[in-house]
């Protein structure tokens, strides 16, 4: 597949990486030597110049990319790009990288894939301060969570079925000393074990007094 990045500072460079493992990529930056991060690992073409003028985006291959990805530091930016791809090139796979929370929800609504790190970083912080027991990850939609539960006494010897509960909260692995198991229901839980499990966001409350989390 082929994709363009548009960014290439450390969200922008690491996904150029990733992808260029395997599909062929692009990466669009105004500063040349914002590329030299990329190497040598990276597989893919570099381009530099304006990320917003039509002629750079075609010399990127825009009209032929199976997707596009904006992560530069300035939402507005990223924005404009999602636009261009959207509206006049009909990339269907767009993604931009929006911190502000305001614009972040804004843009979410109008269906764009909006990613920030804002959120989670926020949730994981709060929980490390407040919750004994407990972190929660904030996957980007906002409705489903990934919550990690410390197994303690109290829930030592629990089989996996009798933590789930049916479309709140399901268990899907659990981390011991020496490495991670993904469980079957009639799994048994120990003192010590790290589950990790999805659970709806507006089912938190209902899901820690099921699991009698403090």
């Amino acid at each position: 597949m082929y994709f363009i990045v548009i960014g290439c500072g450390k969200v922008g460079s690491q996904l150029a990486r990733f992808l260029s493992e395997s599909h062929n990529v692009v990466v669009i930056d105004r500063d040349p030597a914002s590329f030299q991060v990329l190497q040598p690992v990276f597989n893919g073409i570099t381009i530099v110049g304006n990320c917003i003028n039509l002629d750079v985006l075609k010399d990127a291959g825009i009209e032929k990319c199976d997707g596009i990805a904006a992560v530069t530091s300035d939402d507005n930016v990223n924005i404009v790009v999602g636009q261009i791809a959207r509206k006049m090139f009909h990339i269907n796979k767009c993604i931009i990288r929006i911190v502000d929370p305001v614009k972040n929800e804004i843009y979410r609504k109008l269906g764009y894939d909006v990613v920030s790190g804002q959120r989670l970083i926020a949730a994981i912080i709060r929980d490390k301060l407040i919750e004994k027991g407990t972190t929660t990850y904030i996957v980007e939609s906002g409705e489903i969570t990934f919550l990690e539960i410390l197994i303690n006494g109290k829930k030592s010897g629990t089989r996996v079925s009798d933590l789930n509960i049916p479309e709140e909260f399901k268990v899907v692995v659990v981390v011991k000393q020496d490495g991670p198991v993904i469980p079957d229901d009639g799994y048994v839980v120990k003192e010590g074990d790290l589950i990790i499990g999805v659970a709806r966001m507006k089912s938190m409350q209902r899901i820690k007094k099921s699991l009698e989390i403090t």
